[in-house]
């Protein structure tokens, strides 16, 4: 019998191996850029083309290769990183599997440069597929260029499952503010379709910070530090003002790597705990140094995940510290009571004892004797005195009280007869109350119907209305909006002004006026007449953290996606007291709407309760 368990081609193997490694163009920055830095760089250019389809080329001044290296490091589980297994546990670098070109190399055109700092003449090679197609000497600059070109060209349906230029390189933006962020002693560029995206210099972590999410972020960072045995923790959060509805501003990095850690994030949580709104998440980027020994990094497939040995007690240092920054910075309420400092006693009268008052009264006062004996008294003081004008003419106060008795003896009282000569209420008016809607719990709407009574979820239905008003909105262009008094000043990161003025047409035709755009703030004079001044900042947010975690491709999608948001942010919410106009008003113009079973999120927006559900009810 024949054996049929084979050893797989190295092609084939590699193109597994790029399954787990490359799963989208953003995967190959971080393995190239993390190369970059290992390789000790202190200047990385990343360059893009039709957001890593095209072209991802990666320019380091590092030490680069020797001819021998160059070759071998397409080579699986080829690594500079190790030697025994040991090593697993004591890691400084960031790559250390030896696959990462291996199975780049098996699904594109890849071509490399580079030259070590030593050497006269570099090395560059060219390979497609997995295949050399050339070797040779070249004359270069000190470090290595790698370029990617054709990603995923052997393999159709790969390609077939990648998103749109916008959602691909929001990843590879992703990818490249984690590394960007991790060490802010390299100077980092990064370019697309030969436009500049971002210029790091060198700098500190604030700066860096700073300069990847935009000035304003200064104002919001409150420093963190706390160094013990277990950790040496530094970074920065946000102050809770400033706190968004989503996640994106939100990084860990142990030893310079970034992770991700659901229980440490926990931590923060429980460190903000009374300060933040619901729904609200903190920003924050804190860098810890733990010892290599203490971790285990090579539990996850990207390496974003982490093993600590003792996780209890990070959570709690982590807690404490940020807490007690928050404290220390004003940000939380400390047990010291506020006082005002105009209200200490001053150094000069420190010493010195209060002078009594000296007061003269007129014993013989009162007020309730007659004229002639007290409207020519005076009272003096020491320091000035007070004379009294004479008063009017007035009967003694007992006459206030003469003939009171008499005003409350009862009466004989008149009934009104009983015999009703018209209705009590108007038809209208009868006909209004049978139409009459009710509020229950401040988050229903029930309004009586001919077989029984509609149970309408006020919160949905409202987002029914608001949907379809600003769907028809941006497809017909006629929104109305109102002028500011005092425009509004806005400010976002890269990514966020990037995806606004991607929406702007939107925007514009659903009543919104952008006068300026620049590189950190938006500058908006005109908003929907449906909508508040105060309501502004919190709808964009919401719409750029919605349409952040999935960007649609298509342009009608995207229309539909911000209608969506912008119907969520708007609505009523539940807890919300409407009077009978405005209960009124959600019920007609729900059964208005072209869909109003249903909201934009395809959850139900009312019940019907019939007369016979309700004798089932008393039957029991």
């Amino acid at each position: 019998m024949s054996s049929i368990i084979q050893l797989l081609p190295d092609h084939v193997a590699n193109q597994i191996a790029a399954g787990e490694v490359v799963q989208r163009p953003a995967s190959v920055v971080k393995e190239l850029v993390e190369n970059a830095i290992d390789a000790g760089a202190t200047d990385i250019k990343l360059i893009c083309k039709d957001a890593g389809k095209t072209l991802i080329q990666v320019i380091d001044n590092g030490k680069g290769m020797s001819v021998t290296d160059a070759r071998l490091c397409f080579e699986r589980h080829a690594t500079s990183k190790i030697r025994k297994a040991e090593d697993l546990f004591d890691l400084h670098t960031k790559g250390f599997r030896g696959e990462a070109l291996a199975s780049i190399a098996a699904i594109a055109h890849v071509e490399l440069k580079t030259k070590q700092d030593q050497e006269e003449l570099g090395s560059h090679l060219i390979i497609e597929g997995s295949k050399f197609v050339s070797q040779e000497p070249s004359v270069l600059p000190k470090g290595t260029s790698f370029s990617v070109k054709n990603l995923f060209f052997n393999i159709p349906a790969r390609r077939n499952f990648l998103k749109s230029d916008t959602v691909e390189l929001k990843h590879i933006i992703d990818e490249f503010q984690r590394v960007a962020l991790a060490h802010a002693n390299i100077h980092f560029t990064l370019y697309h379709n030969g436009s500049e995206l971002f210029n790091l210099p060198q700098s500190n972590f604030r700066q860096r910070i700073v300069n990847v999410f935009s000035g304003k972020t200064n104002e919001k960072l409150v420093p963190v530090s706390e160094d013990t045995e277990i950790v040496k923790l530094t970074g920065f959060v946000g102050k809770p003002e400033f706190a968004k509805k989503n996640r994106g501003e939100q990084f860990f990095f142990v030893n310079d790597r970034f992770i991700k850690s659901g229980y440490l994030h926990h931590a923060i949580m429980a460190a903000y705990e009374g300060l933040l709104k619901d729904g609200s998440q903190p920003s924050y980027f804190l860098y810890l140094e733990v010892p290599p020994h203490t971790i285990d990094i090579n539990i996850h497939p990207t390496k974003t995940e982490i093993k600590f040995d003792d996780e209890h007690a990070l959570y709690a240092i982590l807690r404490s510290a940020i807490k007690h920054s928050l404290g220390q910075f004003n940000v939380a309420p400390v047990l010291d009571f506020e006082r005002d400092a105009n209200l200490d006693t001053p150094y000069d009268y420190l010493n010195k004892s209060a002078d009594m008052p000296l007061i003269q009264v007129d014993a013989t006062f009162n007020p309730f004797a007659a004229d002639d004996v007290s409207a020519k008294k005076e009272t003096t003081s020491v320091s000035s005195s007070f004379s009294f004008k004479p008063k009017k003419e007035t009967q003694s106060w007992e006459s206030l009280y003469v003939g009171l008795k008499d005003a409350f003896e009862p009466q004989e009282m008149q009934f009104e007869s009983e015999t009703v000569t018209s209705s009590l209420f108007s038809d209208s008016e009868v006909e209004k109350a049978k139409t009459a809607t009710y509020q229950i719990h401040k988050k229903y709407i029930v309004s009586p119907i001919k077989s029984g009574m509609l149970i309408i979820d006020q919160q949905r239905a409202h987002q029914r209305i608001l949907y379809e008003q600003f769907l028809k909105n941006i497809t017909v262009l006629q929104a109305s909006s109102q002028q500011l008094l005092f425009p509004l000043t806005m400010y976002f990161s890269g990514n966020e002004l990037g995806l606004l003025t991607e929406l702007k047409p939107s925007l514009e035709s659903t009543g919104f006026v952008f006068d300026t755009f620049n590189s950190e703030s938006v500058v908006i004079s005109g908003i929907p007449v449906t909508m508040t001044e105060s309501e502004v900042s919190i709808v964009l947010e919401e719409l750029i953290a919605d349409l952040q975690d999935e960007i649609p491709e298509s342009s009608f999608s995207q229309m539909d996606s911000m209608a969506k948001s912008m119907a969520k942010s708007m609505a009523v919410k539940t807890g919300t007291y409407l009077t009978e106009t405005e209960q009124e008003s959600i019920v007609n113009n729900l059964f208005a709407c072209k869909e109003q079973s249903v909201s934009p999120f395809n959850k139900p927006t009312f019940i019907t309760l019939s007369v016979e559900d309700i004798d089932k009810k008393f039957s029991i």
